[in-house]
């Protein structure tokens, strides 16, 4: 574990952020959208968007590729901020509400999966 996080921040550390940038990832997220006319991007093509990032992650898990794997997954995070945007949300808000509906959420986890209580199976 130790190994693989040093890794992870080797090359997080390794891609230079050019440009200013304020304390809200998502805020220069939301400008770097708008600047891009993405606030009147259908969401749908955001959505395939989304897909096209999920196969470049399915690639980089598949391929065990550190650096693919944090900029799918970042890559994903940019395409839901600006997919939220778009439909008149803030992702924040988006993220709070979904932590709000889980946070006392009861389950177990199945081989890495969470199950929420409702879905189990009686056994």
């Amino acid at each position: 574990v130790f190994l693989r996080t040093w890794r992870h921040r080797s090359i997080y550390q390794s891609k230079r952020i050019e440009g200013k940038m304020n304390n809200n990832i998502f805020e220069n997220i939301r400008q770097w959208g708008r600047d891009r006319n993405l606030h009147e991007s259908s969401p749908f093509k955001q959505l395939a968007k989304l897909v096209e990032e999920q196969g470049e992650l399915a690639e980089g898990l598949s391929k065990d590729n550190q650096e693919l794997i944090i900029d799918s997954i970042g890559d994903m995070v940019v395409v839901l901020t600006n997919m939220a945007m778009a439909l008149g949300y803030e992702i924040e808000d988006c993220i709070k509400a979904s932590y709000i509906e889980i946070k006392d959420r009861k389950g177990k986890t199945v081989d890495g999966i969470f199950i929420k209580e409702s879905d189990l199976k009686n056994e």
